[in-house]
Order: C-alpha cells, then sequence, then structure tokens
C-alpha cells in the first residue's frame, strides 16, 4: 500500500509504532518528526532513546529506506497525507482541572501547524490518548485552515504495552479506528484500516464512532489499573490475617470470569498511562456531573499511592524504625522489565521516602541512565547526589547494603547468585521483594529475612 506518512512525536508511541508500519509496509514511506533535535539524533543513532526488545532491529532494517527521522515538522506535514499526532499529554499541573485533566497544549499547536502548513487534504490521526471529544477541538482547529484546505479526523489509540510493544503491534489483540459518520469519514478510516490490514487480519481491526474509540482507551486502562488495586488491597488484609497473597491472586485467576492477567499483587502500577488516564477519566465525570463516579475511580489510584507507602513503611519497619545512615540497595529502577520508561515507576516514590528517611541508596537498574534517575528524584547539587550510587551490577549494588529492595520485575534478578549476594552485605540482611519475582521461602533458608508483598 502506498501511502507517505509522517508522525509527530518520536516517543514511546511514536517511534516504535512508525517503525513497525515501516517494516510491515515497505511500499509506505514513513517520516518521524520531531523538535527535539537530540531525540531524533538518537533514532538515527546505535542507541535509541527508548528500549524495546525487538526495536533496534527493526528500526536498522528499515531506517534511511522508509523510515526516516527529522525535526523538518513543515516538510513532514505537506509531503504526507496520513498524519499521526503522537506528541505528550501530561496530567495538568495547573489552571482548571490541575492534577486530573490532560493537558493538551502540544495537540493544539500540532494542531494549529498542521492547520497553518499544509498544502492539501489530509488524514489526521490521533494516536495520543486524549479526553472524550479532543477531536472536536482539533476539527475546529483545522477547518478554520486560512486555504480552505479539508481534512479528516481519526481516534486511532494505541494499546502497547512498554517491555512488549514489538510484540504488541506485531500481534495486537485489536487495532481501534474511530472516525466521523459521514462518507468522508468512513472513506478515511478505510485508508487507515487497509494499512493495519497489510498484516493485521480484518476481523481484528474494530471501527467505532469517534467519542467511542476516545473513551475505549482510558476505560481499558482504567479497568486494568483497577484489578491491580484490587489485588493490592488485599495484599493488605493478605498481611493481616497471614493469608497468601499469591495463593489468592491464583485461586480467583483460575475463574473464568475474572481470569489471570493484571492480579499479580506488586509495590503498586507506573508508566506513563494508568494514572494519568484515571485522573483525567476522574476529571470527565467530574466535569459531566456524575460525582460518584469520579470518586469511584479516584479510589484506584488512592490504592496505588497506599501501596507505595505501604511498602516503604515496611522496609524502615523492619530494619528497626530507622534507616538513616543505612545503605539499601535498589534493584530495578524503570517502572517495569524491557523498558528504560521511569515515567511515574514506583521505584521513584520509593526512593524518595527512604531519601526523605535519610537512607543511602545504591541503585541498579540494566537500561536506565544515572542522568534520569538523579533528575526524577531532583537531585541537582553534588551533596544531595552524594546519597546515591548508581551501581554498574546488582553485585556492587548490594556489597555492606542492610537491605535489598527490588521494585523492577527484571529477568537478570531471578539468575543471581544470592548466597554471593548474602556473603557481601551488612548483617542481618533483609529483602524487599515488591514485585513477587522471587521464592522468599528459599532466600529464608539461606538466610535473608525476607519481606515481600502481602507476604507477612
Amino acid at each position: 500500500m502506498k501511502l507517505n506518512i509522517c508522525c509527530i512525536g518520536a516517543g514511546y508511541v511514536g517511534g516504535p509504532t512508525m517503525a513497525m508500519i515501516a517494516h510491515k509496509v515497505p511500499s509506505a514511506k514513513v517520516t518521524v518528526v520531531d523538535i527535539n533535535a537530540e531525540r531524533i539524533a538518537a533514532w538515527k543513532s546505535d542507541k535509541l532513546p527508548v528500549f524495546e526488545p525487538g526495536l533496534q532491529e527493526i528500526v536498522e532494517g528499515c531506517r534511511d529506506k522508509n523510515l526516516f527521522f527529522s525535526t523538518d515538522v513543515d516538510a513532514g506535514i505537506q509531503e504526507a497525507e496520513v498524519i499521526f499526532v503522537s506528541v505528550n499529554t501530561p496530567t495538568k499541573t495547573y489552571g482548571m482541572g490541575a492534577g486530573k485533566a490532560a493537558d493538551l497544549r502540544y495537540v493544539e499547536l500540532c494542531a494549529r501547524r498542521i492547520a497553518e502548513v499544509a498544502n492539501g487534504t489530509k488524514i489526521v490521526v490521533e494516536k495520543s490518548t486524549l479526553p472524550v471529544r479532543t477531536a472536536a477541538s482539533i476539527q475546529r482547529i483545522l477547518h478554520q485552515n486560512p486555504k480552505g484546505h479539508q481534512f479528516q479526523v481519526l481516534s486511532n489509540p494505541e494499546f502497547l504495552a512498554e517491555g512488549t510493544a514489538i510484540q504488541d503491534l506485531e500481534n495486537p489483540d485489536r487495532v481501534l479506528i474511530g472516525g466521523n459518520e459521514d462518507e468522508g469519514g468512513r472513506a478515511a478510516v478505510e485508508t487507515l484500516a487497509s494499512l493495519y490490514a497489510e498484516w493485521v487480519p480484518r476481523e481484528k481491526i474494530i471501527t467505532t464512532n469517534l467519542w467511542s474509540s476516545e473513551l475505549s482507551k482510558l476505560t481499558a486502562n482504567a479497568f486494568l489499573a483497577q484489578r491491580i488495586s484490587s489485588i493490592n488491597s488485599i495484599s493488605a488484609l493478605c498481611e493481616a490475617t497471614g493469608a497468601n497473597v499469591d495463593e489468592v491472586a491464583h485461586a480467583i485467576g483460575k475463574d473464568s470470569r475474572i481470569g489471570p492477567k493484571f492480579l499479580k499483587s506488586s509495590v503498586g502500577f507506573g508508566g506513563s498511562c494508568f494514572q494519568k488516564d484515571i485522573l483525567n477519566l476522574v476529571y470527565l465525570c467530574q466535569h459531566f456531573g456524575l460525582p460518584e463516579v469520579a470518586e469511584y475511580w479516584e479510589q484506584v489510584v488512592r490504592m496505588n499511592d497506599l501501596q507505595k507507602r505501604r511498602f516503604s513503611e515496611r522496609i524502615v519497619k523492619t530494619l528497626f524504625n530507622t534507616v538513616s545512615g543505612k545503605r539499601l540497595a535498589i534493584f530495578g529502577y524503570a517502572f517495569k522489565k524491557d523498558t528504560n520508561d521511569i515515567r511515574e515507576s514506583a521505584a521513584i516514590y520509593i526512593c524518595r521516602d527512604l531519601l526523605e528517611e535519610k537512607a543511602q541508596l545504591a541503585i541498579y537498574d540494566p537500561q536506565v541512565e544515572p542522568a534520569a534517575i538523579y533528575e526524577s528524584l531532583g537531585l541537582t547539587s553534588e551533596e544531595e547526589r552524594s546519597r546515591i550510587e548508581i551501581c554498574p551490577s546488582p553485585y556492587d549494588a548490594a556489597k555492606k547494603a542492610h537491605a535489598i529492595a527490588i521494585l523492577t520485575e527484571w529477568d537478570i534478578f531471578k539468575t543471581l547468585d544470592y548466597e554471593k549476594i548474602l556473603s557481601s552485605m551488612a548483617r542481618p540482611a533483609a529483602l524487599f521483594d515488591g514485585r513477587n519475582i522471587l521464592s522468599l521461602t528459599e532466600l529464608r533458608k539461606i538466610g535473608f529475612e525476607a519481606h515481600g508483598i502481602g507476604k507477612a
């Protein structure tokens, strides 16, 4: 299928998605544009700004053939027939809706730029996660263009899970496309559906109206996060009663009406989507006069905050109610394995709590850059940074540590020589397993005082 495609935004969604389209549809020309020159340079290098298993190979196979990266946003817009908008939509930190509503300034800037420089009819695709009815605002901006060009706006939300993005793109559960229900809208939907149909079976391509598509993304993330907060709430009850949360989750997960996915108790969900999308949903419910519905969904976020706070408190309480001056090894900083994304990572909040308690932290993560760790913790001066050591291996982090906290379920942590680690630690040695990836029973046998979520 011959199409000229432009994606505005070279982040965690835009880069991998466009790489997969270029990989699967070699007849299409795909250009990813971004005003961040450093990020574009990284996409052209041997070390991509986004870590995903398999992504580097796909990018290198298509780059400079039918996949291009550029800072020339205007040229990308003018040359394209289909324009994906994949820019950041963080939670607002100012003004009306602060703390809950999505900040749409980058989306609006994209729409105004497209309207200003477009040289003909375009299909504009919302790829960013947006509140329901955002497309109406984009349409108004585009239709006010001075040249009288016509635009069709589609909603095509992503359902990627970081760490498995390439797998999810190659074999998605579904592709959702929403558009206007007039002739032009239906034609635009078919254009995008035909692009995905180059590798995705037609029965997996779902078409809806614009508003249903926009709301489906928020709802999907809210439902998934709700399951995590639900099992985490039960982990607190397990600790109080002596039950084992893993056994409880396994038992209820065998119910075909419930299923086992997203029932693994942990230190709390992170990432760029779940909390942001739930808070957006809360804001929408409040805006449309549904306070009880808003309160219901806000409780999911509150439970997530409680779980992180409980984990920090358990560390302090176990280590004789003080971690001041104690070396604590942090295994994992990304919000989940197989990604270098730290946005809303539980590790950030746990580390902040421990630093408040005057702990010394030794952090190891196989993909997260030291600069990102320092920035996320707000450590700017050399004196502040001296309380953190970024370590080249988990063994280095554990040396002379009083405890280890496993905060990301990287596979490497399942294969470590814990006898060797234990022998290098201060005594008594404790391990806090926030991700439930190790056998705490076996660790106790080799001398760890082991503590996991839901396991007293």
